[in-house]
């Protein structure tokens, strides 16, 4: 019968050290996944980005999503936040992808395109 420490992955709490990434088993001030998770994201982009609307699993709503921004997460919210002001509505950052409210497809693509970035629309 296997012990509750191997069901569990791993050491996740130490009394010296709090606690541990579940992941790596380092503590946490110590984790280095973050960092490889967005290094191996970034390297997975071809250097265009991508523009599309959906609505789907969002009750009718469309929202405006970018993709293939080649900039790490921190990087990623400060330009969200300047597309969103252009556009004069919310949005959010998920899983390195920005999402603005609406339909602003041809607004997002002259900003970025203003920024340097190379641009596909996308999608329907």
């Amino acid at each position: 019968m296997a012990s509750l420490r191997d069901q569990l992955g791993g050491l996740v709490y130490s009394t010296e050290s709090g606690r541990h990434c579940p992941a790596c088993g380092e503590p946490e001030a110590q984790c280095k996944c973050d960092d490889l998770s967005e290094a191996e994201r970034l390297a997975a982009l071809d250097g265009v980005v991508r523009i599309r609307r959906e609505t789907s699993g969002r009750k009718g709503k469309g929202v405006t999503t970018i993709t293939g921004v080649p900039l790490a997460s921190a990087e990623l919210k400060t330009l969200a936040k300047k597309l969103k002001q252009r556009c004069g509505t919310g949005g959010a950052v998920k899983e390195g992808v920005i999402e603005i409210q609406g339909d602003h497809r041809e607004t997002l693509k002259a900003a970025l395109e203003a920024e340097g970035y190379k641009v596909k629309l996308s999608g329907g």
